[in-house]
């Protein structure tokens, strides 16, 4: 992440703040340390609920679980980078912050474009998609979108690097890409994050959830009404945590065109965005479970389910060791005949 208290994946666009008299922003690096911890902790906390039951209790029978699973994963996969955004001092850990975060990064956006297709097919194509909404087709897609990722954070994995500042002994985390392709790879990065959750992600979701109100608005099922609240729900989400993020990414790329962009002053507001727009796009992954699993009732019965039976074990098994510890003392306290 391009973070500003640490300089993580810095783009090398503030060459002209050290000739221009530019003040320092105000440094908070603690208070973003604390955002990457509570957001590190929800995530792990809903997504790991979510595997749990989809595991345990619903077991993988649909597109939508295997979807919702894949989610999930790759969300605790963007979590686990929280962290490492704080403290990747060593060129292990630069370039596992990077390949985890891009990993993330891209199969989180992709599979919530693809569970956006699969409720389209879903409600708009009932009859005709029963076919291609089996288990099946969810593992095959589900497995295409991990090689994607995959293939989309090669990149920055290989060019990640450790850069030591030898004025305050201070280490940052950052690509470093060849000085002959040093425009073309940045290029490259921006367009690919803003081609998965800006230029296709969006125009897909909108279409989908469109065409979904659309089917909606004509159903008289009680229902309909909660449903169409939902979906309003994961677009705006996606909106307000995607969509700024994407937007400082564009500028980022106008960076390298328009010098008004490459001043001191620009260079700066935009970093200080960008630290923004960072932790509204990491929260994401902790809204996911509560849209697309905790909403859902399906998910909610098992959920329920889980819950009932696990405190119902708790309970039967403190009384079991209630009463064992009652008879253990009842017994010590007995007089026993002695044969001698």
């Amino acid at each position: 992440m391009n973070t500003s208290e640490n300089k993580s994946f810095d783009w090398d666009y503030n060459d002209t703040c050290d000739q221009d008299p530019c003040p320092e922003l105000p440094n908070g690096t603690e208070v973003l340390h604390v955002l990457y911890f509570m957001l590190f902790f929800l995530s792990v906390l809903g997504n790991t609920t979510i595997l749990w039951v989809l595991i345990r209790y619903i077991k993988l029978k649909t597109m939508t679980d295997v979807c919702l699973l894949n989610l999930a994963l790759s969300d605790l996969i963007l979590a686990a980078s929280m962290p490492l955004l704080i403290n990747s001092q060593n060129l292990a850990s630069c370039k596992l912050l990077t390949g985890v975060y891009q990993l993330g990064f891209y199969s989180g956006n992709l599979f919530v474009i693809l569970m956006s297709v699969d409720r389209y097919l879903a409600i708009v194509h009932a009859v005709a998609a029963m076919r291609a909404r089996t288990l099946r087709y969810g593992i095959m897609a589900s497995i295409t979108v991990w090689i994607i990722s995959v293939f989309m954070a090669i990149p920055g994995l290989t060019f990640a690097t450790v850069e030591i500042d030898p004025e305050d002994n201070s280490s940052d985390c950052q690509p470093l890409y060849p000085e002959d392709s040093q425009q073309m790879w940045k290029m490259l990065r921006n367009f690919s994050e803003n081609t998965v959750g800006l230029f296709v992600g969006l125009p897909i979701m909108v279409f989908c959830y469109v065409k979904i109100l659309v089917v909606l608005s004509k159903s008289r099922n009680s229902k309909k009404g909660r449903a169409i609240k939902l979906i309003f729900t994961i677009v705006c989400v996606f909106v307000v945590c995607w969509v700024p993020y994407n937007l400082v990414v564009l500028l980022k790329t106008l960076q390298l065109f328009l010098e008004t962009l490459k001043t001191c002053q620009a260079a700066k507001a935009i970093d200080s965005a960008m630290a923004f727009a960072e932790i509204i796009a990491l929260s994401h992954c902790c809204v996911n479970p509560v849209i697309y699993a905790f909403v859902g009732e399906k998910f909610r019965k098992s959920l329920h389910k889980a819950l009932t039976r696990y405190l119902c074990c708790s309970k039967h098994s403190r009384r079991t060791l209630s009463h064992r510890d009652t008879t253990e003392k009842e017994t010590s306290n007995t007089p026993v005949k002695s044969d001698y």
